[in-house]
């Protein structure tokens, strides 16, 4: 029986019906602005001005270097792949907070391999150890039910012991092979470089082009330096796996079927999707990934060396969290801690501290946009930090190097809580499942 879904008739003192009254809806509130293309290169270019106003204001030149973005686009690989890893494995339903571990078990067979076979068999041979590590993971969350993040923890920690053990077993074992070639208990014995590509005559010109510093000219001729100028065949491989990824996800039939383990699993499997199947090869891509960036820390310097990830997994984790679990927006994550990440070892405490007034000034935008929003709290808040930051750059000349060293942290909490309200996990994230349990 279908409901009456019209209002009932009110009878007039006559006996008569009286008119409808129309009921009242809700008004439809408002939808959350969509970043389009248009938006975010105008959000890009808009960037870029800024920049170039500081360098000038500032006198930093070091801010729109060609160098610093190399130095940038590197720091930024390793943390981007782990951040694409944990978006995989997230996006089936499976938290992957072993992504630090993972990328330990790359750089170590990494390391390993290297040594004797080249940069490329380092990288395969990255690839494989981050999957096992994957593979494990997906083990002890898929089939036995173990918590993840527990089972994530659990890896790390496993993974740190066994790279320490290996390390000393194959690396300074006395008298062996790769004693001998310099390996030792922390280390593997160096490997050959990567080559590196580089687009001839255009390479030169951005660079004498940026050496005048012209505004806005200078800066952007610095900055597409940069991406045409000995950059790692790997930057190269990052950037397709980025691509690649999102057509897989977003425009396949897989990745609709994967996605949506994360999301329903138990509607996915009544339309017959093997969620078991899907969140095993989404959990060891994930770790497959985050061993290829630990593969390009130890390629990047020519060694493995223990402690090389230095909490890089974690960091992916976060670029993937501040990107809404998007792969445009984990590339953005990672882009603005590598460019923290070598402007802190490039620049030091005077360049970090021009950034002071950006930051101000980016503060200031925002409590104007939070209070003309009613949002009174946040607005008075970020007014008072930017004020704040305003007083401290002009009444400092540069900033002390133990805030420079944490400089990246700081910028990716920052980041996190702005964009905390925007955030959409997949709803099934974290949830054990058993096949059949919606019957």
């Amino acid at each position: 029986m279908s409901e009456n879904l019209t209002a009932p008739v009110a009878k007039g003192s006559d006996g008569t019906s009286a008119p409808k009254t129309p009921q009242t809806t809700k008004a439809p509130q408002g939808r959350r602005t969509k970043l389009t293309y248009p938006k975010v290169l105008l959000l890009i270019a808009g960037g870029l001005i800024l920049l170039s106003l500081l360098r000038i204001i500032t006198g930093a030149n070091n801010l729109t270097e060609s160098g610093q973005y190399t130095a940038a686009l590197n720091a930024a690989v390793p943390i981007g792949l782990a951040g694409l890893g944990g978006l995989w494995a997230e996006r089936s339903g499976v938290v992957n907070i072993g992504l630090e571990g993972m990328m330990m078990l790359g750089a170590f067979s990494a390391g390993a391999v290297g040594w004797q076979h080249g940069p490329w068999a380092a990288a395969l041979a990255g690839i494989l150890g981050g999957a096992l590590g994957g593979l494990l993971h997906a083990l002890a969350t898929v089939t036995f039910g173990v918590d993840h993040i527990i089972s994530g923890v659990a890896i790390n920690i496993m993974a740190l012991g066994l790279t320490q053990f290996l390390a000393k077993l194959w690396f300074g074992a006395a008298g062996g092979t790769a004693s001998a070639a310099g390996g030792n208990d922390k280390q593997s014995p160096p490997m050959p470089d990567m080559p590196t590509f580089t687009v001839p005559g255009l390479s030169d010109w951005l660079l004498s082009v940026e050496k005048h510093h012209w505004f806005l000219v200078s800066d952007l001729a610095g900055i597409l330096g940069s991406l045409v100028s000995n950059v790692s065949w790997l930057t190269l491989l990052t950037v397709a796996v980025f691509v690649v990824s999102f057509f897989v996800l977003w425009r396949s039939s897989f990745g609709l079927r994967l996605r949506s383990s994360g999301e329903g699993p138990v509607a996915a499997e009544s339309l017959g999707v093997n969620v078991y199947r899907y969140k095993y090869a989404a959990v060891i891509v994930s770790g497959a990934l985050a061993g290829l960036g630990g593969a390009f820390l130890a390629i990047y310097v020519h060694i493995y060396q223990d402690g090389q990830t230095g909490g890089r997994g974690y960091i992916g984790l976060a670029t993937m969290i501040f990107g809404n679990w998007r792969p445009g927006g984990v590339a953005m994550g990672a882009g603005l801690f590598g460019f923290m990440d070598a402007l802190q070892l490039r620049g030091g405490g005077p360049t970090v501290h021009a950034l002071l007034l950006l930051l101000a000034v980016l503060l200031l935008g925002l409590a104007v946009w939070k209070l003309r929003g009613g949002h009174r709290t946040q607005g008075v808040i970020s007014l008072v930090a930017a004020v704040l930051l305003a007083v401290w750059y002009a009444t400092s000349d540069t900033v002390p190097l133990e805030i420079v060293g944490v400089a990246p942290y700081l910028a990716t909490l920052l980041v996190l809580s702005l964009a905390a309200q925007r955030l959409r996990p997949p709803k099934a994230i974290g949830k054990t499942y058993r096949r059949g349990q919606g019957k």
